[in-house]
C-alpha cells in the first residue's frame, strides 16, 4: 500500500522543504514532520487567547484594558551598574 502524502499549495513552501531536505540529506517527508513536531512542542504550551480572555473575565468580573494595567504598573529600567 503507498504511504499517504501531504499537498501543499505554496511554492514557498515547497521550496524551503526542497532546500532543506538537500542541505540536511533527508527527505522531504522527515524534514516536513519534524518542522510540524517542532512547532507543535513549541505552540503546545501556550493559553489560546480566547481562553486567556475568558479567564481574565471570569478573575475580575468585567473587561480590562490591558494597555492601561501595563502603563499602571511599568517601572523604569535603572540601567547597568558599572
Amino acid at each position: 500500500m503507498a504511504e499517504p502524502q501531504l499537498s501543499v499549495r505554496s511554492a514557498k513552501a515547497r521550496e524551503l522543504a526542497h532546500r532543506l531536505a538537500r542541505r540536511e540529506r533527508r527527505s522531504i517527508a522527515d524534514i516536513v514532520e519534524r518542522a510540524l513536531e517542532a512547532y507543535e512542542m513549541r505552540e503546545a504550551g501556550r493559553e489560546p487567547v480566547s481562553a486567556f480572555y475568558s479567564r481574565v473575565t471570569s478573575i475580575y468580573g468585567t473587561d480590562i484594558d490591558l494597555e492601561e494595567a501595563i502603563r499602571e504598573n511599568r517601572q523604569p529600567h535603572k540601567g547597568l551598574d558599572l
